[in-house]
This record gives structure tokens, sequence and C-alpha cells, in this order.
């Protein structure tokens, strides 16, 4: 149904799958076609992307999508380079951009006002070789979770199968990183972020209140003979002894900012998370970052965004 307040083509990329099929049960396909959008869903034939491209090729004039990060990732990529708009409503399990845009994630429905009466936004875009990466790419524990099988079906099993070895000391990322305070070899969790995770205050940790700084965050949890028993616990413990300014912060973390991070190693390729997607990246893994690569429209109310930072890092 063709409605006046859409005035460009827009189609919306949905993912059924996706935060264990919230397109359908928020409604959206109804939603997003009732407000003049059209609506393309996966499937096992035609990806995220493939159908992005296809859209555009049709001659959309603004992009939508509806999933998970690896979803909005995919279609973020084509909007990026072909200079259209994207709208993004959170479908997904976490939604972690969705979140740092301040997005209502409890009805994600409300992400399609922008069709109405969006704001124009940029945002940049984490480069990874010849792909984007929207959140973070992580090495260690958390990438090789998520290679384990049957993953998606029970996390918690997948998680419990690699920790001992990480919480034990004896399984590491198989390369070395440059940091402001020198090189560290073989440390046991790197997290590089589009833009800087917020780390100072317990209440925001793990948001982003800006994605548009021009920088990288990077976390590197060093590689101690003697690790404490609970891994994740010490790397939150880590990050709270944080305070703005470069160079390390705790005995067991060093965390910064830059507009690019190299790891080197040996071997051919790291296996590494691409926004919650796992990878097999080649040796030398190189990231960058994209200023304002990705336009944005978003509604005027974004209900998700903490009062007293706004959209400020």
């Amino acid at each position: 149904m063709a409605d006046a307040r859409t005035r460009a083509r827009v189609v919306i990329v949905m993912n059924p799958r996706s935060g264990g099929g919230k397109t359908a049960r928020y409604g959206l396909v109804q939603r997003a076609e009732g407000m003049g959008a059209q609506v393309w869903t996966t499937s096992t034939g035609e990806d995220a992307a493939s159908l992005a491209r296809n859209a555009v090729a049709e001659g959309a004039q603004v992009l939508g999508v509806a999933g998970g990060d690896g979803t909005v990732s995919a279609v973020a990529a084509v909007a990026a380079d072909t200079g259209r708009s994207l709208v993004v409503v959170p479908a997904g399990t976490r939604n972690h951009f969705a979140r740092d845009l301040g997005l209502d994630l409890r009805d994600p429905g409300r992400a399609l006002d922008a069709l109405v009466d969006g704001e124009p936004a940029q945002v940049d875009l984490g480069v990874l070789g010849s792909r984007v990466f929207i959140n973070n790419v992580s090495f260690g524990v958390y990438a090789d979770a998520l290679l384990e099988p049957g993953y998606r079906e029970d996390k918690p099993r997948a998680f419990a199968a690699v920790a001992p070895d990480y919480a034990k000391g004896k399984q590491w990322v198989e390369a070395r990183v440059d940091t402001p305070s020198g090189t560290i070899e073989f440390p046991q969790v790197v997290l590089i972020s589009n833009n800087p995770y917020h780390l100072a205050t317990p209440r925001w940790l793990g948001r982003r209140f800006s994605l548009s700084t021009g920088q990288l965050g990077v976390i590197v949890l060093k590689h101690r003979t003697q690790t404490p028993p609970d891994l994740l616990r010490h790397l939150r413990g880590e990050l709270r002894q944080h305070k703005r300014g470069a160079g390390p912060t705790g005995e067991g973390a060093v965390i910064w900012s830059a507009p690019g991070i190299t790891l080197h190693g040996e071997g051919r390729h790291l296996d590494a998370g691409v926004d919650g997607e796992a990878a097999r990246l080649p040796l030398p893994v190189v990231c960058s970052i994209r200023p304002g690569a990705l336009r944005l429209l978003l509604p005027k109310d974004r209900p998700g965004m903490p009062p007293e930072h706004g959209m400020r890092h």
C-alpha cells in the first residue's frame, strides 16, 4: 500500500529468524508496508546483503533493516557503499548498534517513525579488510565460543566449553598488538570497537555515547601466568578502573583510542567474532575507521539515549 508520507522509495530488508522471530511478533511487515515501504525478507537463498544490493539496483532510495547486528551490519555496508540512508529497526537479540543509537528496544516498530519525519545523522563504520563492522571485532574467548557447534542454540554451553582454558591461562590470542605502552604478545582478549565504549560509569559500562568520533576503541587484556578463575569478572574489574586518558589503566589491561590498529602474528589466520558472527581472518589483521561513512534516518523520539549524555562520548 503506497503512502504519501513516504516520498522516497523505501525497501526494508527483514530477517524473520532474528531475535526468535521478532519481525512477526511485533508485526513489523504490516507496520512497514502500512507506511509505504516494501519489505524483502531474507531466506536460505537470499542473504541480507544481496537483497540490499538488488533493492538499490531496482531504484530504492532509502534502505531499512530489521534484524540482529549481523543483519544490520550487512545492510549498512551496502547503504554506505551506495550512498543510501539507512533506517535501523532493532529486531535482534542484543541490538547493540540500535541501543547505542537510542532506539526503543522494547517496541522495535517505533523505529519506523523515521520514515515519516526522520532526522538525518552520519556515523562511523569500522573497516576490516573488505568488510565493515558496526559494533566490534573480538579475539579470544568470545570469538572461540562463536565457532563452537550449536552456539546460536545454546550460548552458555558454548562459553562453558571454551572458557576453562582461558581461565587457566592455557589459551590466548596467537598474535601481538602494538599499544601506547609497548607491544603485547599473546593477549587473552582483544576487543576493537567502532568508536570507544564508555567505561568510567558502571551504570553505562559498555555503551557508546557517540558513533562519530572517528576513532576505534581498543581493549587488550594481557595474558598472565596466573589468570584469575573468573576471566570475565577480571576484565570487568579492569574496565572499572579505567579513567579517561591514554595508556594503560590497570595492571592487566591496556585501553586506548586510535584511527587504526593491526594484529601481527606468525600464523596464517586468527579466529574472530565480527559483529557477533564467526570469522576467520588472514594475518596481519588491519582495522581502521571510515568517519561519517553511514547515513542514517532516526526517529525524533529515541528513549534509549541516556539523558545526561545524549550522543556525546
